[in-house]
């Protein structure tokens, strides 16, 4: 599972608001949505925001192991 959890903060300490971001970006609202749900959204639309923010790919998203869907390993 993916998690943008880091994006808010990112946000918040270079004092920018989502309204702010997605016009820069030329993002919807439905993107920013998807965004808050931690849905898919595209990579064109990550790599937009990291230019934007000048930040790096962790700074926006972060991997949260789920170990309900681990594949177990056959040996």
């Amino acid at each position: 599972m993916f998690s943008y959890a880091p994006l808010a903060a990112t946000l918040h300490r270079k004092h920018v608001t989502k309204s702010e971001l997605r016009d820069a970006i030329g993002a919807s609202s439905t993107t920013l949505a998807k965004i808050s749900k931690d849905e898919y959204v595209s990579l064109e639309i990550l790599d937009k925001i990291c230019t934007h923010l000048g930040c790096r790919i962790e700074d926006v998203i972060q991997h949260i192991n789920d170990d309900s869907t681990k594949s177990k390993v056959v040996e």
